[in-house]
């Protein structure tokens, strides 16, 4: 019974770092990475959907993605989606392909990326004690009804927290090696 609740607060706390690296992903350096354009949302045919299910991305250099949209009719609609995301990208288009050029970040942009990062990282900390938690009242309840001893509880409850301040170091450096590559320059 333990060993169960224990198993599944690693998984969950596995998921948050997962997302974690997900939302970092989105976040832009000054390099060129496709990931960046994996949240936005192109209207095909009056759906929205995914810009990767209407269009290869790739990288041309450090500075500039390239998107060839599946369908010719498609290239207007990407442009569109681009420009109206939060990224502040500027599309250009020669014919079939769209070039998606990074613009340098100024040490002011790079600062709130980095706050941005923080905050992302602390939400990521959050989620995975909130884990915890969740994990501590099932050890009290199964304590209550008489399940498991104290003595199991106090263990199983250690055991948590060493498994809490693991997945807390992770964020810690997913966090630290995001802002490092942000400021770089």
């Amino acid at each position: 019974m333990i060993n169960e609740i224990i198993k599944d607060a690693e998984v969950r706390m596995q998921k948050s770092i997962d997302s974690l690296k997900g939302e970092l992903a989105k976040i832009r350096t000054g390099r060129a990475h496709p990931s960046l354009l994996e949240h936005i949302m192109v209207d095909y045919y009056g759906n929205d959907t995914p810009i990767s299910q209407v269009a290869s991305i790739g990288v041309e250099d450090a500075r500039t993605l390239t998107i060839t949209p599946w369908e010719r009719p498609m290239v207007q609609a990407i442009e569109k989606a681009i420009m109206k995301s939060d990224l502040g990208l500027n599309p250009n288009s020669a014919g079939a392909v769209i070039r998606v050029p990074m613009p340098q970040l100024t040490e002011e942009r790079r600062r709130d990326l980095v706050k941005v990062v923080r905050q992302e990282g602390e939400n990521g900390k959050i989620a995975i004690r909130n884990i915890r938690r969740d994990a501590n009242s099932d050890f009290k309840s199964l304590e209550k009804e008489k399940e498991i001893s104290e003595d199991e509880e106090r263990k199983a409850q250690d055991n948590i927290q060493k498994l809490t301040d693991k997945y807390v170091k992770e964020v810690d450096a997913l966090v630290a090696a995001k802002e490092e590559d942000l400021m770089k320059v």
